[in-house]
């Protein structure tokens, strides 16, 4: 049994005794540490454990919390209901679903979203989609109860074939699938491609949705060390693919989360081939394909496949419209396959965002509002990696992100992200913790910052916290700084 494990059982243990009673104030970390005699890191994933459990809550500014009619709910892996802190203490576990989960709660409860994996929606053109969506909704008699099938409305189908065409890929609009997002994509396509077992290649660091949906679908993740410039480690990934049984791939080669590299055209292509090669199927994450800062589009690894492997993913979330959650698949060989596990998982995307999406993509300037976005997030790309580099403490790294809208940051040695997360969560501050972007520890000293909201004081006190926090841990564990940053 883990001592985080040991300290959250004992801790949820006085609070159903009433030693500690709802809506109380926890000790703080460093009061927990120093009474149990444990490391500031461990105390942190007790906490967290007990958070993801609803035993306890992070309130910004103010600390930890005993919730209110708190309900033990199982954690990943366990089925049969609440938990007891004995059964906690015996079996619970923190994985990175629960971190995930407690960051995207500190952003809804007010922090600086720094550690937000969505851009900022203030960027999105609402009003007009919204009109687009309301006119729709007046003739909604005139639509069929058919109208939201599979694979998604002919209109918004076009209107995305045109979109790769005009981005240079010529595409066959009856091999789009529509899908809810993003995510729906990539599920469907990983359930396509493998069965429960199987051996799935990733980058590492990943985005974490591409961890989780291996794991939910009873898969593992062999991770590949991947370059913050060049990309995935191509001799690596075919020796996986040989010696380990990989059987399909999911990478992101443009302006990956969280490097934000963009892989050159003759990798994508060298990869392409090897996979066809082996006949193993790639799933690309393509959803940052618009948010490039150069002059010209990037490809992607679906421009180079002839032989019906890759299977694209994208959607509008992260340069249109996150909240109406329109995504689509290009799934070549497997085209069938995803169209009907579409149907049985979810049967179909609601109609009005498709139809809403495909009237503005058709009728208002979607090239106009992207230069927009692309200057923007370009110009704080540089603004965040500047403030971060003379803020922190010597020692720190940071990637080039050349689109998107990430920051990795790799802390001074000895410095661990979760601990960082924990201090700057009590000062209403969020942060990606590098630990959620593999399955070990590998990225325990990095973090992600996400730089698409307008560069303001308050994110610029919010970055300088970062770095007087970062400074303070230093300090504290008398950590020597790394001569260069080892990205």
């Amino acid at each position: 049994m883990k001592l985080y494990e040991t300290l959250a059982a004992d801790i949820a243990s006085q609070i159903a005794q009433g030693v500690i009673r709802e809506g109380e104030k926890i000790p703080s970390v460093r009061q927990t540490s120093q009474h149990h005699n444990l490391s500031v890191s461990t105390v942190i994933r007790a906490f967290l454990l007990l958070e993801s459990q609803g035993v306890i809550e992070s309130r910004p500014q103010s600390g930890y919390f005993v919730r209110r009619k708190p309900v033990l709910q199982a954690s990943a892996g366990t089925a049969d209901g609440p938990l007891a802190p004995a059964e906690m203490a015996r079996g619970a576990t923190l994985d990175s679903s629960a971190l995930v989960l407690t960051t995207l709660r500190s952003i809804n409860q007010g922090s600086v979203p720094l550690g937000s994996p969505y851009p900022d929606p203030a960027t999105f053109p609402w009003a007009r989609l919204n009109q687009y969506a309301n006119g729709l909704a007046r003739r909604a008699g005139q639509m069929g109860m058919t109208a939201d099938l599979p694979p998604g409305n002919p209109e918004l189908i076009r209107q995305i074939a045109r979109r790769h065409l005009e981005n240079g890929l010529s595409v066959d609009a009856g091999e789009i699938i529509v899908t809810t997002g993003a995510t729906e994509a990539l599920n469907l396509c990983l359930q396509a491609v493998a069965p429960p077992g199987s051996a799935i290649a990733v980058e590492s660091p990943t985005y974490y949705a591409l961890l989780q949906a291996i794991e939910r679908m009873r898969m593992h993740a062999v991770e590949i060390e991947t370059d913050p410039v060049a990309g995935i480690n191509l001799e690596a990934l075919e020796r996986a693919i040989v010696e380990q049984g990989v059987v399909a791939c999911m990478v992101m080669p443009n302006f990956q989360n969280p490097l934000g590299f963009q892989m050159s055209d003759e990798r994508k292509r060298a990869m392409v081939e090897m996979l066809a090669r082996h006949e193993v199927p790639v799933i690309e994450n393509d959803v940052y394909h618009e948010l490039y800062y150069g002059d010209v589009h990037p490809t992607s690894l679906k421009s180079y496949d002839t032989r019906g492997l890759v299977l694209h993913c994208n959607s509008f979330s992260k340069t249109l419209s996150p909240a109406n959650r329109i995504g689509w698949a290009l799934p070549g060989r497997y085209k069938a396959q995803v169209e009907k596990l579409k149907f049985l998982n979810t049967l179909n995307t609601p109609a009005l965002p498709q139809l809403a999406i495909a009237e503005y993509l058709k009728n208002d300037g979607y090239d106009y509002h992207l230069r927009k976005l692309r200057k923007a997030y370009a110009q704080n790309a540089s603004i965040m990696a500047s403030a971060v580099r003379r803020f922190f403490p010597a020692g720190t790294g940071v990637s080039t992100p050349v689109g998107g809208y990430v920051l990795w940051v790799n802390l001074p040695h000895g410095v661990r992200a979760l601990e960082l997360y924990a201090r700057a969560q009590e000062r209403g501050i969020s942060v990606g913790a590098g630990n959620i972007f593999a399955t070990g520890d590998a990225f325990q000293h990095c973090i992600r910052l996400n730089y698409s909201y307008p560069w303001n004081a308050e994110v610029e006190s919010a970055v300088r916290t970062l770095g007087l926090l970062a400074g303070e841990l230093v300090v504290q564990y008398n950590c020597t700084p790394c001569k260069e940053a080892n990205l």
